[in-house]
């Protein structure tokens, strides 16, 4: 039989809600404690019931040597900081065009956003598809290492 209302709404009022004697539920010992009290104890049948992933580990971490770190800078810095990064000696100038090696400021990939003014020779590890555009476009040279 399927009961319209809970159980617990048809005992509001009376004295015991369905517990027996008044002194059976009458202290805070009848909760059994807060929160996750117990969970090694009396409530483990619970826990092992609802909520599993509890305890122990799970799930998978790579390997921290294994991955591979980018740290990308974009063509429009390069553009704006060549005459400072050749002040520096950071960047050496070759003719017309100034040649930037950006494994010397730190950085590993060039990435296209922004515009180039100057035709620059990039040395870089890697390069994104948009940055060898503009690079090219602007007369510059993008060499990978």
């Amino acid at each position: 039989m399927i009961r319209k209302t809970r159980k617990v709404c048809k005992l509001r009022g009376s004295r015991t809600m369905a517990g027996g004697c008044s002194k059976n539920n009458r202290g805070a010992g009848h909760r059994g404690g807060k929160g996750m009290a117990g969970g090694h104890k009396h409530h483990w049948t619970w826990m092992v019931k609802y909520d599993p992933d509890h305890f122990g580990k799970y799930g998978f971490k790579r390997p921290q040597g294994t991955t591979y770190k980018f740290n990308p800078v974009n063509v429009d810095f390069l553009d704006e900081n060549c005459d400072a990064l050749v002040a520096k000696g950071l960047a050496t100038k070759d003719n017309d065009k100034i040649v930037i090696d950006v494994t010397t400021i730190g950085y590993n990939k060039v990435l296209g956003k922004g515009r180039l003014s100057k035709a620059l020779t990039i040395k870089s590890p890697q390069f994104s598809q948009s940055a060898l555009k503009k690079i090219e476009e602007a007369g510059g040279e993008a060499i990978t290492l």
